[in-house]
């Protein structure tokens, strides 16, 4: 039985032969060389490479029971179907997704109880107040929107997070090189020599948070992080008092891709930051595994401030612990067009203004 075997070659991936004249395997294609015994051990790397091991496991979280939820309800708006809980003082309110009536539907048991709520620490005025400072130097703003926008309804809300904690245990490869230039009275030299880096450690990620609610766009709440975990505390129900609170309709499961790739993109630049001294670093593989996963769940708080203006509506949210917020904002199309024009033209005389001091620089 014959059996080939296939070396690939470590800087650009084609095969190696054999060069009996030099003992050593050549590229044909990068006319790079190695020894046997160096691209053994890289194929046995490579052989060796096994895929991330990401697995969180089901939340389990305590239930609300009917003692627990004393003094709390359940809103249902009938147009988007949002859940709102609100203490028992709330008697109507209107959905703060889409602005419709909703009503009482009933006591709050039988869903996941949070772990953790991180209070309010701004109030609707200051809210307002962050909302105005938003407004200035937008250069673009329509000076109108600034004068005439009117907040027609602020609503605090405490919105559903999934906290993911995990010990992640990684190793990597990268492919560098090193390119060193020199010249004598005759040519030009360019010498590139390349290397197999290998980093491998453990990194501690505590409270990484995942939107739970499927009204709330995840890029706009991940916009408003962060968020202090040090000030979180124990879940009470009196922290709702006087707020609204969205009940979680995203699975914790539903959120694990999207946190996996979080993880994995913040250690892979982790140690990456770690392979220095080289011309080009290239991730070449990299392995990321989960030891000690945990899953909590949380509420935390948002300012929902609504605005009109010239027929349009706007919303901006407000990180209610820092006071962080974002929100889109119209723009001004006559002002952008002059900028564009101021910029283009600055360009375009530079561009100008180095033409000439080429030709007449090199004329002298």
């Amino acid at each position: 039985m014959q059996t080939n075997i296939e070396f690939k070659c470590p800087n650009c991936g084609a095969s190696l032969q054999f060069n009996s004249n030099t003992q050593n395997m050549r590229c044909e294609y990068c006319e790079s060389e190695f020894d046997v015994e160096s691209v053994r051990r890289y194929n046995d790397e490579q052989a060796s490479v096994s895929d991330d091991d990401i697995d969180w496991g089901e939340a389990t979280q305590d239930e609300w029971h009917d003692d627990d939820g004393d003094g709390l309800g359940v809103y249902v708006c009938d147009s988007c179907g949002g859940e709102i809980v609100a203490d028992a003082n709330t008697a109507a309110t209107s959905c703060p997704y889409c602005g419709n009536p909703v009503v009482m539907s009933g006591r709050l048991s039988g869903v996941l109880k949070p772990d953790y709520v991180i209070p309010f620490k701004l109030d609707k005025n200051a809210a307002k107040t962050r909302l105005s400072e938003h407004f200035k130097g937008k250069r673009l703003l329509p000076k109108l929107f600034k004068k005439e926008a009117t907040v027609n309804e602020i609503k605090g809300i405490y919105v559903p997070f999934w906290l993911f904690d995990a010990d992640v245990c990684t190793d990597m490869r990268f492919r560098t090189t090193k390119v060193r230039c020199w010249s004598d009275s005759r040519y030009n030299y360019t010498e590139t020599s390349h290397y197999s880096v290998v980093r491998g450690g453990n990194l501690g990620f505590s409270h990484i948070p995942a939107d739970a609610s499927s009204k709330m766009p995840d890029v706009l709440m991940e916009s408003l992080e962060p968020y202090d975990f040090s000030e979180a505390v124990s879940f009470e129900t009196a922290y709702l008092s006087g707020y609204l609170a969205d009940k979680y309709d995203v699975l914790s499961a539903t959120c694990e891709p999207r946190v996996n790739q979080r993880i994995k993109r913040s250690t892979e630049d982790c140690f990456s930051s770690t392979v220095q001294g080289y011309t080009t670093v290239q991730l070449e593989h990299s392995r990321v595994g989960f030891n000690d996963r945990c899953v909590k769940y949380a509420l935390y708080p948002v300012w929902l401030l609504n605005t009109e203006w010239n027929g349009q509506k706007f919303t901006f949210a407000v990180n209610g612990q820092t006071g962080k917020i974002v929100g889109d904002l119209p723009l001004d199309k006559g002002a952008y067009w002059r900028w564009f024009s101021f910029i283009a033209g600055s360009v375009a005389a530079g561009a100008f203004l180095l033409m000439l001091l080429f030709l007449f620089g090199g004329a002298a």
